[in-house]
């Protein structure tokens, strides 16, 4: 019963996928000043349901003039607290950006289910990596684009020797650096390059620290990998910088704005700059930690009292993360540039398109989600 309980809560918190994109030049300096939020609509329903009540977990990205999102899961049918079932969809959404909002112009179905998986947004389009519930797919590495007739091509690009979900990925000059989360349904700390051209898989060295890192951020920076936070039965706030050209990890700044640590576990990023990320999101440390000790050890009456308020407790109270933060490379520091004036959502998409970044569904307290699609608009100094 203990075990259940903590798989349980940590399966109910989802992954963030690493979606990169390049900015232009020209903004590369600039600082950001703030963001100016709007609501930008909902998804419409999965296949076979007459509501969309959101998701969490999602494929995301963007290719040229679209957003690409879908997948993910939820608990369509009963609460968590009930002991409702998560459901993982097969749908996909292309979205057309017209200054700042989104047009559908299509919604298909891939052949299976997806969820929990790795995003990479590159010029060649959307990477998207293992997440599947279905074993069969759960190590497939697969590239989203759209073609001229505004149709979604789907092309599976390989496969990795081992399934992998909650984990990071990320791209440069041509590789994918993938890793971490549950490879194989176990929780591994292991690094991996896939590269594109030849698609061998080759074991790089392991991020140092703790042995189960579930839910980190990871974004290229200046030719590094940068990986924070995650977590397994704690949430963590550290930092790790890998150098591709010497397989070598050393640490770099904790999360932390001012004195206080953050936890960025089930949060997103995209990639500014040459230098920069940004992150939206974040399971609170403090609340996070007592929940899985307390699912984890109760019993009986105790157990039950325990989950009945956690469940229905309001999405405000579980404090988690609403800092837009960003940290700097160059400098390995972290800031923030407002708070989102939406709930924090947790395994959302994130999708940045010139000055516009999108959050996208996900989790706003444990086992339920958001079907709203927010757009920030980016304003420099």
């Amino acid at each position: 019963m203990k075990k259940f309980w903590i798989a349980a809560i940590t399966s109910i918190f989802v992954l963030s996928g690493g979606t990169m994109i390049k900015a232009n030049a020209s903004e590369v300096e600039k600082s950001i000043e703030k963001i100016v939020w709007e609501h930008a609509g909902e998804l419409e329903a999965q296949k076979g349901f007459d509501k969309n009540i959101g998701t969490a977990g999602v494929l995301s990205g963007s290719y040229k003039d679209y957003v690409i999102v879908g997948g993910g899961a939820n608990f369509p049918y009963e609460t968590v607290l009930n002991g409702g079932a998560k459901k993982h969809y097969s749908d996909i959404y292309v979205l057309k950006k017209d200054k700042n909002k989104l047009t559908m112009v299509e919604h298909t179905n891939l052949n299976h289910e997806i969820g929990y998986g790795s995003s990479v947004t590159t010029e060649e389009g959307v990477y998207y990596i293992g997440g599947s519930p279905e074993k069969e797919y759960a190590d497939d590495i697969t590239l989203l684009t759209v073609g001229q007739n505004k149709k979604l091509k789907v092309s599976k690009i390989g496969d990795l020797p081992f399934t992998i979900s909650d984990g990071v990925a990320a791209e440069s000059d041509g590789k994918l650096y993938i890793g971490l989360g549950k490879q194989n349904g176990k929780e591994s700390n292991k690094l991996y390059e896939y590269d594109l051209k030849t698609s061998k898989t080759r074991e790089l060295a392991p991020i140092p620290g703790e042995t189960v890192r579930n839910q980190s951020v990871a974004q290229i920076l200046d030719g590094n990998l940068y990986v924070f936070s995650g977590g397994g039965s704690v949430a963590y706030t550290d930092g790790y910088k890998y150098n591709i050209e010497k397989n070598k990890w050393s640490k770099v700044s904790s999360v932390k704005v001012g004195k206080k640590e953050i936890s960025l576990l089930g949060a997103n990023s995209v990639k500014l700059n040459k230098d920069e990320m940004m992150v939206i999101g974040g399971f609170n440390k403090e609340i996070y930690d007592h929940a899985v000790k307390n699912l984890g050890s109760l019993q009986g009456e105790g157990l039950l009292a325990f989950r009945t308020k956690y469940f229905n407790t309001d999405p405000v109270e579980f404090n988690w993360n609403k800092d837009i933060l960003i940290y700097n490379a160059k400098k390995d520091t972290w800031r923030s540039v407002g708070k989102i004036p939406f709930d924090a959502p947790c395994g959302e998409g994130l999708v940045l398109m010139d000055k516009t970044i999108y959050s996208i569904n996900g989790e706003i307290k444990p086992g339920v989600r958001t079907n709203a699609i927010y757009s920030g608009t980016i304003l420099y100094n």
